[in-house]
């Protein structure tokens, strides 16, 4: 099982984090940033909006998430030390619903715990217990048919009704 590190931004709201059921989780660890505080991540794939498709190349490997807005992801990100992989994922449509007043959100922005399932599963690890908490799961899933045989492989079961929220 791959190991996930989030680096999580203390100034997101945990009521609304959708990673927050995950806590306590095997295989998940949580850092909380800051500024002086390094982050080792060599040999980790960053889920990054820049780097290149992950692939099936990418199983097995552990993961780094970087758990904060749009905005602030540059500065979470000099934290980091050694050279993560970058990848990103896949078009992929989220079910939660973003609204940034600050700045606008971009096109395939995902709720962080979606695009860790998203990663897990594409890779061949699919963890539905990741979701089992998260109230747009049934959403997430009937708006991605990419994800579909990972989720069925790992025995979940979604309403295929689930609107897009």
């Amino acid at each position: 099982m791959s190991h996930v590190l989030i680096l999580r931004d203390p100034r997101e709201s945990l009521k609304k984090c959708s990673l927050t059921p995950l806590r306590g989780m095997g295989g998940v660890e949580f850092r909380e940033y800051a500024p002086g505080r390094r982050v080792e991540a060599a040999g980790r794939i960053l889920l990054h909006h820049e780097g290149e498709e992950l692939g099936p190349a990418d199983a097995g490997a552990d993961l780094l998430l970087v758990d904060s807005n749009w905005r602030r992801l540059p500065t979470l990100l000099r934290t980091v030390e050694g050279e993560p992989l970058r990848r990103r994922l896949p078009a992929l449509l989220t079910a939660y619903p973003r609204r940034s007043r600050i700045t606008p959100d971009p096109d395939g922005g995902l709720a962080s715990v979606e695009a860790l399932w998203a990663a897990l599963a594409l890779t061949g690890a699919p963890r539905p217990e990741l979701l089992e908490g998260y109230r747009f799961r049934d959403a997430f899933l009937q708006a991605n048919p990419v994800l579909w045989e990972p989720a069925r492989a790992a025995g979940m079961t979604w309403d295929p009704s689930a609107a897009r929220a």
